[in-house]
């Protein structure tokens, strides 16, 4: 079956290395469709996606709807006349524009679906302390993340990934699948099929992260806690607050940890520190040393610089729950 004209639906940096990938591999895109510009940072300038950047410094023209209903915006897509339809990390399409294309609109999701569905699939892989990921490709319908399967890759999560690696190797294996899945449909190669009704897999879900998913809860494992900071770093970001013997209370985020198993017969939540190099949290089954954190107002440090800074001593604690 062949692809002659593409429409792209993207927002982030994610979704322009799978653009970049397509276009390299001389497949035609047409138009592109990203989200209208946003006033951002101090000045409120407003700024562009980064699709659209990219899309524009190759003259692709670019279509920016604020309303995906709109029956001109409907329209504009038909008479573009695209076989197939590509969206990565992008908004729920009615099915008016879905079913658009002959072929039909593929999306990019990661995880290895049926796990995983949802907005933030890499965070919560790390979080959970899963051992592997992926990437899918499947056709989009009326549900999310829920279309057939056409193609998967598997990824190993290793014990240093933070969210923002793991972001960065999806990115690359994510392009490539696109990819590889535009070749096969052009190749009449591909079958899709449903997706496994498994309730194991359909039990790990990935909606949004909320602040009050970003907040650590001390109580919890070494390992555990670990986990939510490595699967949260470098955004939104896992904090907590170090609480000083009068009561004062210093907001902090937790981009580095490692856990350290220990006997302690100090209190969850004390603090250990030598006030110099290094500063661990108590926890029920050993500690946490904190290796980069960055206190409200200041920059991202090294838990020796942030020492040399901030006077801290064993006699603060941090906010347990």
């Amino acid at each position: 079956m062949k692809i002659k004209k593409i429409i792209f639906f993207g927002t982030t940096d994610f979704s322009v290395e799978t653009l970049r990938v397509i276009i390299e591999e001389k497949f035609n895109v047409v138009a592109v469709v990203t989200v209208p510009d946003r006033p951002a940072g101090r000045g409120l300038k407003m700024r562009e996606s980064e699709v659209k950047q990219f899309a524009k410094n190759l003259d692709i023209p670019v279509l920016q709807p604020t309303d995906l209903n709109s029956t001109v915006f409907h329209e504009q897509l038909k008479a573009l006349k695209p076989d197939i339809q590509i969206v990565v990390a992008f908004r729920k399409l009615p099915s008016e524009v879905f079913n658009i294309p002959p072929i039909g609109t593929i999306n990019l999701h990661a995880s290895l679906l049926p796990a995983y569905r949802g907005a933030a699939p890499i965070n919560w892989a790390i979080i959970n302390g899963e051992k592997e990921t992926g990437v899918t490709t499947f056709f989009i319908n009326d549900k999310i993340d829920e279309g057939k399967l056409l193609l998967q890759e598997k990824i190993e999560i290793k014990k240093t990934d933070t969210a923002g690696i793991l972001f960065d190797k999806l990115k690359l294996s994510g392009a490539k699948l696109i990819a590889n899945t535009l070749h096969m449909i052009s190749e009449n190669l591909l079958i899709s099929v449903v997706q496994e009704e498994n309730h194991y897999l359909l039990s790990k879900k990935a909606p949004k992260i909320q602040k009050s998913d970003c907040k650590i809860n001390w109580d919890k494992g070494g390992l555990e806690i670990c986990y939510l900071i490595r699967g949260l770093s470098p955004y939104p970001c896992a904090f907590t607050e170090f609480i000083s013997p009068d009561g004062k209370r210093y907001y902090v985020k937790i981009f580095k940890a490692e856990f350290i198993p220990d006997i302690s017969d100090k209190q969850t939540g004390s603090i250990i520190t030598d006030n110099k190099t290094f500063l661990s949290v108590v926890v029920n089954d050993g500690l946490v040393s904190l290796l980069n954190i960055q206190l409200m107002g200041k920059v991202n440090m090294e838990i020796s610089a942030f020492l040399r800074g901030f006077q801290i001593n064993s006699e603060f604690t941090v906010s347990v729950v």
